[in-house]
């Protein structure tokens, strides 16, 4: 079957123009019409280049086809999953591609009450419309066009998350990377008892500092140099369309997103003890451990954002989390944020009055983790079937690619939905040198 380049598992995202331009964007409003039968439709778009252009002909797509148009211009990613039920519109679609470099943008799908849509649901269809050009004929009248700012109602949704009132008066590194993040801190900044430090506060499509992926280490120092000069409390850095946010401790280190499942678990479990908390496979015992201890129940999903909300659903979990640094609440349309664990870690550092170092050194200490290692190979999958053969003694689950337990280690490995890429995940019980040994090995035979 043909398949459009820029069609991806969860979204679409590709090179401008060659993979995705205004004419492709046309044509996905046009679609996403049929797909959802839309009357209403949310848009709003990430700080790149090619951002607005784009935005202009999705509206267009959507407006020949019928359709309402709200536009709620520059914003992250979670503004849309916030504005589409607030909005009570039939879907919403930010144009962002996240974390990827700047010649690169992309398209988030959410239906109505913000049920993401990704290639297994919705956008295979979506694509094959485009490519068999089948589309309604233009509707007889057309959609408007509105431009809202809903930047005040979404900030004051946060406060279901968080008490002020609880937050003590620490000194905090914010760097929102030249992406969106910044239009938002500003918001939140007079709302919270804490002196914010701001790098890269400004949106800025030439991404001057670097693209915003505080996964990549390069991407780290500036926040690591802002925590060790300014003697903050904390430092968090958020990616492009800051559904994700990473955090660092008092000491410059950047704290592993396994961890702050772990944390995050906790502050929400210590005030709604008995809600299930959903998890991925990649990393466990630490998050089993938390649960159980605060009186949760643990549920797990397969990784990605799609499985996660699905499961949460399903199970009418009221936290999820990925290792990946996406959490999602249940209050917040079952959405990731990147501004809600921000408000969540800093409240919990208050009540706990404990450093964010003296929060995880416990975890680190009891699960050390050796962080996803990715590896580029040729054929990923008879690797994997590889693997599996050399660890059959050990006890095996495939809830997402193939995850091998033994008593006192384990490790998950998976595929890349989109490149030729294995990614490695182990830990241990509490023995640092056996999941660094184990993690030695493992690449080795990954990698031969």
């Amino acid at each position: 079957m043909e398949r459009l380049e820029s069609f991806k598992a969860y979204d679409i995202r590709g090179k401008v123009p060659s993979e995705l331009n205004s004419e492709l964007a046309y044509k996905i409003g046009r679609a996403f019409t049929k797909l959802v039968d839309a009357k209403k439709i949310v848009i709003g778009h990430d700080v790149r280049k090619s951002s607005k252009e784009l935005s202009n002909a999705l509206a267009d797509g959507l407006m020949d086809s019928g359709v309402d148009v709200i536009d709620i211009g520059l914003c992250g990613t979670e503004m849309i999953y916030f504005a589409t039920p607030f909005l009570d519109t039939d879907g919403g679609i930010m144009i962002t591609a996240s974390h990827n470099p700047p010649e690169y943008n992309g398209m988030k799908f959410v239906k109505r009450d913000s049920v993401p849509v990704g290639y297994d649901s919705g956008l295979d269809e979506v694509e094959k419309m485009i490519l068999k050009n089948s589309f309604d004929p233009p509707a007889e009248k057309k959609g408007t066009l509105n431009k809202v700012d809903v930047m005040n109602e979404f900030i004051s949704n946060l406060r279901k998350f968080y008490d002020p009132a609880k937050i003590k008066p620490f000194k905090v590194v914010a760097n929102a990377g030249n992406g969106c993040a910044g239009l938002a801190v500003n918001e939140i900044e007079p709302l919270l008892p804490v002196k914010l430090i701001k790098v890269f506060n400004e949106p800025d499509s030439n991404f001057p500092n670097g693209i915003p992926n505080p996964l990549l280490p390069e991407n780290r120092q500036a926040t690591i140099d802002a925590v060790l000069n300014n003697k903050a409390d904390l430092g968090v850095a958020w990616d492009g369309d800051y559904d994700r946010c990473f955090f660092f401790d008092e000491k410059g280190n950047f704290i592993e997103g396994y961890y702050i499942v772990g944390l995050l678990a906790k502050s929400i479990l210590l005030k709604h003890p008995g809600e299930r908390i959903v998890h991925d496979p990649r990393l466990v015992w630490n998050t089993l451990d938390i649960v159980k201890k605060y009186g949760g129940v643990a549920v797990q999903s397969k990784s990605g954002h799609a499985f996660i909300k699905q499961k949460m659903r399903e199970v009418n979990a009221i936290y999820g989390g990925e290792m990946s640094a996406h959490h999602y609440f249940r209050d917040n349309a079952y959405s990731d944020s990147g501004m809600i664990p921000f408000l969540l870690i800093l409240q919990l550092m208050s009540e706990e009055n404990k450093k964010l170092s003296e929060l995880v050194e416990e975890m680190i200490a009891a699960y050390p983790c050796s962080g996803e290692i990715n590896s580029t190979i040729e054929n990923p999958k008879a690797k994997l079937e590889e693997i599996e053969k050399l660890f059959s003694d050990g006890k095996i689950d495939k809830t997402d690619g193939l995850s091998v337990e033994y008593p006192d280690w384990r490790f998950n490995l998976r595929m890349s939905n989109t490149e030729p890429i294995i990614r490695l995940n182990v830990e241990s019980r509490g023995n640092h040198k056996l999941m660094e040994e184990k993690t030695k090995e493992l690449l080795e035979l990954i990698r031969k």
